[in-house]
């Protein structure tokens, strides 16, 4: 029986992987110590999310997502977010961060210029609907079997739950989920598009 040797390439892709993961967590550490200074203070952090229309409010694009109305809500958010989280995070710590970082601008511009002035839009669901339809979209762009088969697995478990996101509801910023959802397709274009084979000799117009 042949012996497989770990080789450092390995190795580095195996800690890659983790602290991509590590990554997640930490995130969600932030969250869960950030609603407990808001919680102590009365619930003034809240006012710092995603303001429309307000110059005062883009601090919000990067504030909201650790912001949340309640333990419940927080704690609705902490699954999804570390389940879909690590399966980006499998293809490292790199990849992982800049998917966040996308769905986060995407996500917060789409609410400031389109959401109601005078509302304010906090919690990582928007960052969530992105993760999901980034693993659900990404195997369109990149071509690969592995990518959409977790794209369909994703889909069958979160899809419902992406569609009644996305229905207008008082008190859900369903313009997060809307534009998270917009930013996780376009990292999966920007991050993982496979040039196409083209034939040679052949011209297109």
């Amino acid at each position: 029986m042949a012996t497989r040797v770990s080789t450092p390439r390995d190795e580095r892709h195996h800690s890659d992987r983790e602290n991509g993961v590590l990554f997640v967590a930490a995130m969600v550490v932030v969250m869960w110590v950030v609603e407990m200074i808001d919680v102590a203070s009365g619930h003034d952090l809240e006012t710092h999310g995603i303001q429309p229309h307000d110059p005062d409010g883009l601090v919000g694009i990067a504030a909201a997502p650790f912001l949340h109305a309640s333990w419940g809500h927080l704690l609705g958010n902490t699954v999804p977010f570390l389940i879909l989280g690590a399966a980006i995070a499998w293809n490292g710590l790199k990849r992982v961060a800049w998917v966040t970082v996308i769905v986060a601008i995407v996500g917060g511009l789409g609410v400031w210029i389109f959401a109601p002035s005078g509302t304010n839009h906090i919690g990582a669901s928007g960052v969530v609907f992105g993760y999901a339809t980034y693993l659900i979209s990404r195997g369109v762009f990149s071509r690969s079997a592995v990518h959409l088969g977790i794209g369909v697995v994703v889909l069958s478990l979160y899809g419902t739950t992406l569609l009644f996101g996305l229905e207008p509801r008082v008190g859900i910023s369903w313009q997060g989920h809307l534009f998270g959802g917009i930013g996780g397709v376009l990292a999966a274009y920007w991050l993982d598009q496979r040039p196409r084979a083209t034939v040679p000799g052949r011209r297109v117009s």
